[in-house]
């Protein structure tokens, strides 16, 4: 048994694939977010801190500039409004420091020792903000500033602003990691959801390569819902395409169906036409040989002229059977028709009137057109083949019509087509005949017994009439009920005949 395709863990493979691709994606995201906005957040408090650290320093240069000789001089720190933990130094023309000291929470300034003073060493009053960390008291942000030769130092402690970054980046890192799992969630949900109509599709596939493809199954292939089938998704896109390989696998299906039956009723006829002509064939023969055998022995009371003139009937009989089988064998191997202009109009009627002269116990009419005179019925064909086919029809109702039958042939020309009608009124063809009138060997007697050689035909008269206006671009057909038979000819109009019609030249087959 065949294994069916595994399509669920590609699918799988896909949807991970996805999954994996959106999670790095988002995880890129937030590890390029997450430090941009911690840098950002920590620029802006630094800038607050700053613009706090130059108000401190400008209003310490203020106070100070009004004692520009006391480089010693903190006085200005004293007093309250001071904000917690600010650093104040006053520097010398070399830039040495020479009083430094930072304000308490609850006492008055207090004066930095040797370690925390060499910390500030460095720090020229030019207004730029410079970060340093004070032995003792901590990280500061520090900048110093010089007016008229007095130069004070200022910092203010960068506690709050690493508190609260160290916060935002705890915070940030929390938000971040649960965004990135709802994310994730979101995605598997949109992900599935998305997919579920390329599940379908390939739901279908597989029931469809695990489709007998048999002439005996009973039902059509299965297809992808209309739903799944949009132009404006991949999957249905997809859908689209797999709909439409079914359809042609189907119609190659049926097509492989209808040429199995049509090889077969072809190999059945070919089994049937080849038994009947050789019956038809041996009848002739074996009564040949039976006359001949009689007159040889010269005893049996048989009249030679009589026995000659049976075998000359056979001899016709056969002859003319062997011509129609060639002449179809010839029509259906295909060379190029002998093409001429022929007037149907002087055709039928000579027809009619050999017609009339054998046969008078039917009634021979003639119906031409008023036309006829001015070339309008006029094609372009083989005269002897299309003289061979107004003659079959004609046969064909003096042989299948009782005596008394009155038989029309007429000529018609319209602005695209010459037709040609044979019609009767006798008593029809059988209604199962009508649709294989025109087979080989096709006859109202299904049987293969004759009582004579007149008896009935051989089958071939109408077979040869369909191959022959076949071969000049025609068509027959029949029309048959009780009182009224009628044969239609149509045949293209003068310089109409087919170029590439590969048909044997019919005036070269007698």
């Amino acid at each position: 048994m065949t294994t069916p395709p595994s399509t669920g863990p590609r699918l799988r493979a896909l949807r991970t694939r996805l999954l994996v691709l959106i999670g790095a994606v988002l995880v890129a995201v937030c590890a390029v977010m997450a430090p941009v906005a911690f840098l950002v957040q920590r620029a802006l408090l630094l800038d607050d801190l700053d613009g706090r650290v130059m108000d401190a320093a400008e209003h310490g240069l203020a106070e100070a500039s009004l004692r520009p000789d006391g480089d010693r001089d903190l006085t200005f720190l004293d007093g309250n409004g001071h904000p917690a933990g600010l650093l104040a130094a006053r520097l010398d023309a070399r830039g040495t420091l020479t009083a430094a000291a930072v304000t308490g929470p609850d006492a008055g300034p207090r004066t930095l020792t040797d370690g925390q003073r060499a910390a500030l060493h460095g720090i020229a009053p030019d207004g730029t903000p410079r970060t340093r960390t004070v032995p003792g008291l901590g990280t500061y942000r520090v900048t110093g500033l010089d007016a008229s030769g007095v130069r004070v130092l200022a910092g203010l402690p960068m506690d709050d602003v690493q508190d609260l970054t160290g916060r935002l980046a705890v915070a940030g890192a929390a938000l971040g990691a649960a965004g990135l799992a709802v994310a994730g969630c979101a995605c598997a949900v949109v992900v599935r959801r998305q997919l579920r109509p390329l599940d379908r599709v390939a739901a279908t596939a597989a029931e469809v390569a695990l489709a007998p493809l048999g002439p005996d199954r009973p039902a059509g292939l299965p297809r992808v819902p209309e739903a799944d089938t949009g132009p404006g998704s991949e999957a249905g896109q997809v859908g689209a395409a797999l709909n439409r390989l079914t359809d042609h696998v189907e119609s190659s299906r049926a097509a492989r169906h209808r040429d199995e039956e049509r090889v077969h009723r072809s190999e059945e006829r070919m089994r049937r036409f080849l038994a009947d002509a050789g019956h038809e064939l041996r009848t002739p023969l074996a009564s040949i040989a039976g006359y001949a055998e009689l007159m040889n022995r010269g005893t049996a009371p048989v009249d030679p002229a009589l026995a000659w003139r049976r075998v000359s009937a056979e001899s016709a009989r056969m002859t003319g059977l062997v011509e129609d089988l060639l002449l179809l064998a010839r029509l259906d191997e295909g060379r190029p028709l002998r093409s001429a202009e022929v007037d149907l109009a002087a055709l039928v009627a000579e027809a009619v009137w050999e017609a009339r002269a054998a046969d008078r116990d039917r009634t021979w009419r003639l119906a031409l057109p008023v036309t006829a005179l001015d070339a309008s019925t006029l094609v372009t064909g083989d005269e002897p083949g299309l003289r061979k086919a107004v003659a079959n029809l004609l046969a064909n109702a003096r042989l299948h019509t009782p005596p008394g039958t009155t038989v029309v042939a007429e000529v018609e020309d319209t602005a695209e087509r010459r037709v040609i009608r044979v019609r009767d009124d006798g008593p029809g063809i059988p209604e199962h005949l009508l649709a294989t009138v025109f087979d080989r060997f096709t006859r109202a007697d299904a049987s293969r017994s004759r009582s004579g050689p007149g008896a009935g035909g051989s089958g071939l008269g109408l077979a040869v009439v369909e191959a022959i206006v076949h071969a000049h671009g025609g068509r027959a057909r029949v029309r048959s009920v009780p009182g009224h038979t009628e044969f239609t000819v149509e045949l293209p109009p003068r310089g109409e005949l087919p170029s590439d019609n590969q048909v044997l030249g019919l005036s070269e087959q007698r």
